[in-house]
């Protein structure tokens, strides 16, 4: 067998590896071994496949794996939008009564229409705190 295919089959090797750890470690070796066969298939010679099957995984371990790594712990993205909203303290304008379809209730400063989580109903002035928002609705429950 040709070196530039053991090469390929090591590539795939590492590559499967790597999806099944999701670790970042096998991953610059399987780069490193399609270099290696590349190399290989035009023309170098064993000597320099090896080599740059080695330092390659070696390079690619020691620069890019500390990126990736860096990337899995990054902080949750800020919530926007809607999700912002979910825990957000407001106040009851018009009464809330989802039996009869009404309720509206400020939420930093916007209306929102309003319905109670919990199926009773919510006196105007209540405090309130969102527990989602469901399209245009709120769900709240008494603070």
């Amino acid at each position: 067998m040709d070196l530039w295919a053991i090469f390929i089959v090591a590539a795939v090797i590492f590559a499967v590896g790597e999806i099944a750890t999701t670790s970042f470690f096998l991953g610059p070796f399987a780069i490193s071994a399609l270099l290696a066969a590349v190399a290989s298939a035009v023309g170098a010679g064993a000597v320099a496949s090896w080599a740059i099957f080695i330092a390659g995984g070696a390079l690619l371990l020691a620069f890019v794996r500390p990126i990736a790594k860096r990337h899995l712990y990054t902080p949750p993205q800020i919530r926007t939008g809607t999700a912002a909203l979910q825990g957000a303290s407001g106040v009851v304008i018009e009464r809330i009564a989802n039996d009869e379809g009404v309720g509206t209730v400020r939420i930093n400063g916007e209306v929102w229409t309003a319905r109670a989580f919990d199926e009773d109903p919510i006196d105007a002035g209540t405090k309130v705190q969102v527990v989602e928002i469901r399209g245009a609705t709120a769900l709240v429950t008494e603070d």
